[in-house]
């Protein structure tokens, strides 16, 4: 598969570049935007001092709020475009300060923010009348709520700017550092991180344990710099959250995802019982690639050993023996990939296929792997002509077109909230994840109805050792991150600290189920960890996962008509907690028993994978 084949973004209906016409007015509406809501916020504080019993609140919030949109839909469009042009280019100077540069003129709207909240809280006994005054701003209610509560975690206005001026030269500057290490880093041929990893789902064993070994290798070399970024954002997290009276960091990240501390506690203790099963299907992975040669591992799959931590992504069939022909072992085409997908999110329904031919016709995505450029992938969305960008690292392995559904369910989902206020595009990721997941099962349950016999054992692996990603990796990540903040609050992490409770947490998680070939560096490669904002970003996945699979069983049942209400659920998550969307769908999130349901789908693919090798 040629590269020439495989696109690169067009980004020209958004910003030709960060030189041209549009981009430059596109940075003067955002600081004009930004003064007119800073007279607002003035005329407010002068009639509250001055003449409080002839101010029209309900008014004066009603015009702030137009104008607020205005201002966030270019702060959302101005600062993605950034990070995009960036990440495809991470040692492109201009690029990188364009980051800092709008981050800057940020640092403005966040003083902003500040002072509505302020206002707000000094007015909310007139919040009632707002909504009968204003009924076009009922959507509101819950996110103004949400406004009031996070000023009890704000330090002084001052102190606030302040912290977020600093945050440029501190944390930001820390994850930067990390991204640039990671994407920058080569093997010995010159070969890219990012490409080795890809090698982690190669059909050659020797290949996959090369690449770990290079990986790890890698990330030793660079260890004490990657160390000193992660001991310092975490630091600068436990300072932050203790200055904004937020007791532990898992508090932050539960307010910001909109889920309650019981629906968390009934999420990961229903993924700490369906554990056994989980070591067992990486058993039976294991004994599976040692009966058929398809493990360089030594020790893997004997005894009842666990599998080897590069085979966790391991083909499930022989390079030289599997179907060159088959849906699984081919090494597809972009133009191959671009087509299934559409087909797939078409049987499900008319605008979500034309949503995807649409994102493809119009170069949304950037697929190409190449020196420079972050790996993984994501989805970007701009309010501004309500668009989307995606990124991914394409080879041609059917695990990447599962990665661009997954990508373009996001940008589905922000689809559905097309016509409403840029405010309500900052859903938390809890329900991010959710369009998403629903999409990845669509392509996957349609695979495993096309193929029976090794086949279909490939499949269902290939469906397992995703979900096990966002049930038990996923598992090892909370905890590992748990206890990171736990420790970072009595001083200084290096180096060997994180790989400790690495090892620590892929024990309690994974146990058995992984053999001592494991990867105690994993800390240093997951760019989630990198991010202040992003503290705890790892249960949403899980639940995605498993709210996903809930929706997909209503639509099992209900078919086709299925696809509005499911539309029209994706246009409220940016408008409501996570429990109350989910009890507008029918479920209810704060017991374990809504989440076995979810993940009992799983544990009969666990019992069909069992019966399939044994009979092997």
């Amino acid at each position: 598969m040629s590269n020439n084949k495989i696109p690169r973004w067009n980004l020209d209906s958004i910003f030709s570049s960060i030189n041209s016409p549009e981009y430059k007015k596109a940075i003067d509406d955002y600081t004009n935007g930004m003064q007119t809501l800073e007279e607002l916020l003035q005329s407010a504080k002068t009639f509250i001092k001055t003449h409080s019993e002839n101010f029209d609140f309900p008014a004066w919030l009603s015009g702030y709020l137009k104008a607020d949109d205005k201002v966030q839909t270019l702060a959302g469009t101005l600062n993605a475009y950034a990070y995009i042009i960036y990440s495809v280019d991470t040692t492109n100077t201009d690029f990188l300060n364009n980051i800092s540069k709008i981050e800057e003129i940020g640092l403005r709207y966040n003083q902003i923010d500040i002072e509505f909240s302020q206002v707000l809280l000094m007015n909310s006994k007139y919040l009632d009348d707002f909504y009968k005054r204003f009924p076009e701003f009922a959507e509101y209610k819950y996110l103004l709520e949400e406004t009031l509560e996070d000023t009890k975690h704000q330090m002084s206005a001052q102190e606030e700017n302040l912290a977020s001026d600093l945050q440029r030269t501190g944390g930001d500057a820390w994850d930067r550092l990390h991204e640039q290490i990671i994407s920058n880093l080569k093997d010995e041929n010159g070969k890219t991180f990012n490409e080795i990893r890809n090698e982690a789902y190669s059909a050659d064993a020797n290949v996959r344990k090369s690449a770990w070994q290079k990986e790890i290798a890698l990330l030793k070399q660079n260890e004490i710099a990657i160390a000193a970024c992660l001991n310092n954002l975490k630091g600068e997290t436990v300072t932050l959250n203790k200055r904004r009276k937020w007791q532990n960091a898992i508090d932050r990240a539960l307010a910001s995802s909109r889920l309650s501390k019981k629906t968390l506690d009934a999420l990961i203790g229903a993924i700490e019982d369906s554990l056994p099963a989980w070591r067992k299907y990486f058993q039976l992975k294991a004994k599976y690639l040692r009966e058929n040669k398809l493990t360089a591992s030594e020790t893997a799959g004997t005894n009842g050993k666990g599998i080897a931590f590069y085979d966790l992504f391991a083909p499930m069939a022989n390079a030289n023996e599997s179907d060159k022909n088959s849906l699984l072992s081919k090494n597809w085409t972009f133009d191959e990939a671009r087509d299934y997908i559409i087909e797939r999110y078409n049987s499900f329904s008319k605008p979500m296929g034309e949503f995807a031919r649409n994102a493809f016709d119009k170069n949304w995505i950037d697929a190409e792997v190449r020196p420079g450029k972050v790996g993984g992938a994501y989805d970007e969305d701009f309010a501004i002509n309500n668009e989307s960008r995606i990124l991914s690292n394409f080879t041609g392995a059917f695990s990447d077109i599962i990665t661009l559904a997954h990508e373009l369910g996001h940008a589905y989902h922000f689809s559905c909230m097309k016509g409403k206020p840029a405010a309500f595009y900052s859903y938390p990721m809890t329900l991010a994840e959710t369009a998403s997941t629903f999409a990845e099962t669509i392509v996957k349950q349609d695979m495993m109805s096309k193929c029976s016999g090794s086949e279909k054992l490939q499949i269902l692996d290939l469906d397992l050792q995703d979900t096990s990603q966002t049930l038990v990796d996923i598992l090892s990540r909370f905890y590992f991150e748990r206890s990171v903040f736990e420790a970072r609050k009595d001083g200084e992490l290096s180096a060997e600290d994180f790989n400790n409770l690495m090892k620590k947490a892929q024990a309690d998680s994974y146990g058995d189920g992984l053999n001592d070939e494991r990867h105690e560096y994993l800390w240093a490669v997951k760019s989630h960890y990198y991010s202040t904002a992003l503290d705890f970003y790892n249960f949403p996945y899980a639940f995605g996962t498993l709210f996903g699979a809930g929706l997909y069983s209503i639509y099992k049942k209900e078919g086709k008509s299925f696809a509005d209400r499911y539309a029209e659920l994706l246009s409220h998550t940016g408008s409501m907690s996570c429990e109350e969307l989910c009890k507008q769908a029918g479920f209810d999130i704060t017991t374990k028993d809504f989440w076995k349901s979810g993940i009992e789908m799983y544990t009969k693919e666990i019992e069909e994978f069992e019966k399939l090798v044994n009979s092997n």
